[in-house]
């Protein structure tokens, strides 16, 4: 795995959701939340069946014009001392097909139940390459 503290490996384990930051070529960024799963030095995250605006979604044009993207998972308590994240900088890509992709897909339909019923075999599959991982906690 990644070089993070046991507490920032449980936080990414128990976390079902993360939020991907990626920029667009003339500097806009964007932040969506994404079910995920990390294995290795990489991050999974698929484009499911949940409804959409399009099928050309902001974050794949994004990668491919700009393959610098940041991932954060987070914990909130309204106990401030208890706050604490993760961030993963990754260089993506796209993945349509190949063993990689169904590998990634495999892992994804075991985190989330909700995969298990989708249509995915098909469906973009983003990869992160983690490059670098920071965490930060307020009771340290």
């Amino acid at each position: 795995m990644i070089d993070l503290s046991e507490r920032g490996q449980q936080l990414i384990e128990e976390s079902p959701v993360g939020r991907l930051a990626t920029v667009s070529a003339d500097g806009a960024p964007h932040i969506v939340p994404i079910c995920f799963v990390v294995s290795d030095s990489y991050v999974y995250s698929v484009i499911d069946e949940k409804p959409k605006r399009t099928k050309r979604l902001r974050r794949i044009r994004n990668i491919e014009e700009n393959p610098r993207t940041a991932l954060i998972i987070d914990h909130y308590d309204d106990d401030w001392s208890q706050l604490g994240w993760v961030m993963l900088q990754s260089d993506a890509e796209i993945l349509g097909s190949g063993k990689e992709h169904e590998a990634g897909i495999k892992l994804l339909r075991k985190r989330y139940r909700q995969y298990k019923m989708m249509a995915l075999d098909e469906a973009p599959l983003i990869r992160l390459h983690i490059q670098r991982a920071t965490e930060w906690w307020a009771d340290v």
